[in-house]
């Protein structure tokens, strides 16, 4: 640790009685005790902000329920405020969005809402159909390599968009509206695909997409649109047919449960030798990670309301994953899984293949005592199922190693909520701080952690 020694802040703690001068963006966690009992997860943070801005095109209000109560919803919120989207809560997880009076919001305001978030790019489709211009600010989102937005600005230049880039940001027109256009994406990038659907659904003609993203929060999208009155085909092999209208009414949905979230809560069982019971989770989201999960030796039961994970005590085994696009193993996945695989007997590997830097986290889980390799130019392998990509990494876990505490600052969502699980299964004290990224996308995950049991000390 840096200024103290793990011991050192447990008598502080001790002392003060639980006050030990933390900021609301710190924890302290006394690892070493398995997580038990149930917690629930409710709707996707990659779909519920993304069918927020669908609510744009319609004329109508729409509903949207099983909301989950995280930062990048509020951010989104605030976004579609700033364009004169009336927004009201309604029952527990339920939000009504009116669109009625939709009008240009001003770039500095755009500017100051966005933050961090990257939603602002799926912004320009909508608001090209229902102002004829938009603007977006630099965009933030997870330091996991670069992603850039080109593939969404080549889209919309393709529907006829015309873009200029400031100094502040982009700036798009529609001086003779939107047609529709036959693209195809040089990756199944997930957010390229929602573009191409938030554009398409009222551009004039029809629109064929190919090479598209198919998860299950796409899908999730299209059944939206599709409430709304939108006419979209999936084909066979990455295919989507688009057949723009004239308008789009509202929607009421309820929003697919958050996998990512689910998979974390996986981890933290297995990583913690624990029993997590994690409602509303379904298995047909998550069959690629359950093989994993069976693989390495974790147990699950699925069952009506969600789905149980443990830990039986029996030995972990090494495994080898290649991260993927859907149907294949998420990206999003790897990270809390990697804590689980420190302890495994023998060497793992995952070979990284979406983004390029999503490997950077590994270097605190070895500060706590882990065994990892991180290939930055990948690692070549016969046995290889996922094509090759140019800048992809590989991370080679050599385990089991005990873990012990020490201070990590959490540097993405993913990696962040990956430093919680280490923290909870190491023996010690452990300091986690800038721990508001992770409130992007884990809903109420300080009372869930108190809800399973686990040890810390924490300042709201």
């Amino acid at each position: 640790m840096s200024d103290k020694t793990a011991e050192g802040l447990k008598l502080d703690a001790k002392k003060s009685g639980q006050r030990v001068g933390l900021t609301s963006d710190e924890i302290i966690i006394n690892g070493g005790r398995p997580l038990r009992g149930r917690i629930e997860v409710r709707g996707a943070k990659n779909l519920a902000t993304k069918a927020m801005v669908a609510a744009l095109l319609g004329k109508k209000k729409s509903v949207l329920r099983n909301v989950p109560n995280i930062s990048d919803v509020r951010v989104v919120a605030g976004l579609l405020a700033l364009h004169g989207v009336l927004i009201t809560r309604g029952k527990n997880d339920e939000w009504i969005l009116d669109p009625s009076n939709v009008e240009v919001a001003h770039a500095p305001d755009i500017d100051a809402h966005a933050g961090s978030s990257r939603i602002p790019i799926l912004f320009c489709g909508p608001l090209l159909h229902r102002l004829g211009e938009a603007f977006i600010p630099d965009l933030g989102g997870c330091r996991i390599g670069d992603r850039p937005i080109d593939f969404h600005l080549d889209a919309l230049r393709e529907f006829g968009a015309v873009i200029e880039k400031l100094p502040s940001g982009i700036s798009l027109t529609a001086p003779n509206g939107l047609h529709g256009a036959n693209i195809e994406l040089p990756y199944p990038s997930v957010g390229a695909t929602e573009q191409v659907l938030l554009t398409a659904v009222l551009a004039k003609g029809q629109t064929e997409l190919r090479n598209a993203a198919i998860e299950p929060e796409i899908v999730d999208l299209i059944c939206i649109l599709q409430k709304m009155g939108a006419i979209i085909t999936i084909e066979a092999n990455r295919v989507i047919f688009i057949e723009g209208v004239e308008e789009l009414g509202g929607y009421n949905h309820k929003a697919i449960f958050d996998r990512n979230e689910a998979a974390s809560w996986a981890a933290a069982a297995l990583a913690t030798k624990g029993d997590i019971m994690v409602g509303g989770a379904r298995q047909e989201d998550m069959m690629t990670f359950l093989n994993a999960y069976r693989k390495i030796g974790g147990q699950f039961e699925v069952l009506d309301d969600g789905i149980r994970f443990w830990h039986d005590g029996e030995a972990l085994k090494p495994v080898i994953i290649e991260t993927d696009v859907h149907p294949g193993f998420m990206t999003d996945w790897q990270q809390p899984l990697v804590v689980a695989l420190t302890q495994a007997e023998g060497v793992s590997t995952i070979h990284e293949t979406v983004y390029e830097n999503r490997l950077g986290f590994t270097s605190a889980l070895n500060k706590m005592g882990a065994q990892i390799v991180v290939h930055e130019q990948g690692l070549d392998d016969g046995q290889r199922r996922v094509m090759r990509r140019e800048f992809e990494q590989a991370a080679v876990i050599t385990g089991p190693t005990p873990l012990h505490g020490a201070e990590v600052e959490v540097p993405d969502l993913r990696g962040g909520f990956s430093y919680l699980i280490a923290a909870l299964a190491a023996e010690g004290q452990s300091k986690i701080t800038n721990l508001g990224i992770i409130s992007r996308g884990y809903e109420n995950f300080i009372e869930k952690l108190r809800k399973l049991g686990a040890d810390f000390i924490f300042e709201a």
